[in-house]
């Protein structure tokens, strides 16, 4: 099963096209940072990216879920290059962050979800810290907001088959985290950036 196949099978199923709003498909090293509501949005984020920036980028996912078959894990590990992570609290030995800014080393990029896990509501919950401690981190790395639309309809929580929905990918203009910029306010401005993707 080749990256190229599981990718263009993932467009097909959620209709998704990506919309390119603030920024364009670039090499450059991003974080991609996204509302969650469905266990399809970080594959079809993937898979919206073009195969030379799809081929750098990596998915920060779950453990327990990607692990909890071998079907899974190989797509984890093999197709989509996944950082799987713990979602217990972190400790000074074993923080998910320091795992996040060695996968991103000096040509990788990450796609990950501030809210933590999927949620229901129809606007994104808090974002928790963990993007802006990446910023303070990695200030190289550009931060691009992502709106996902109609991914938890496609296969709504539960469920094992998609439903034929048009989903959407739209990405926004980079943020960066500014000088003197405190943690709660860089966090609704990052979140709030997301928001104003919606259509």
């Amino acid at each position: 099963m080749t990256t190229h196949l599981v990718a263009g099978t993932l467009r097909l199923f959620s209709g998704a096209v990506p919309r390119w709003q603030g920024c364009g498909p670039e090499l450059s090293q991003r974080v991609y940072f996204a509302n969650h509501t469905s266990n399809l949005d970080g594959p079809v984020l993937w898979a919206s990216l073009p195969p030379p920036v799809r081929a750098l980028t990596r998915m920060v996912a779950a453990k327990d879920y990607w692990s909890a078959s071998r079907f899974r894990m190989h797509l984890a590990c093999k197709i989509f290059n996944a950082l799987l992570i713990e979602r217990k609290k972190p400790t000074p030995e074993c923080n998910p962050l320091d795992d996040m800014v060695a996968a991103l080393g000096d040509r990788h990029s990450l796609i990950i979800f501030p809210e933590g896990g999927r949620q229901t509501s129809p606007e994104p919950q808090p974002f928790k810290p963990g993007l802006f401690h990446l910023a303070k981190k990695r200030p190289d790395v550009e931060l691009v907001p992502v709106w996902m639309e109609n991914l938890n309809r496609i296969l709504p929580k539960g469920e094992i088959l998609p439903v034929p929905v048009l989903g959407s990918v739209t990405f926004g203009g980079p943020i960066r985290l500014e000088a003197g910029e405190t943690k709660p306010d860089f966090l609704v401005r990052a979140r709030a950036a997301v928001l104003a993707l919606r259509h």
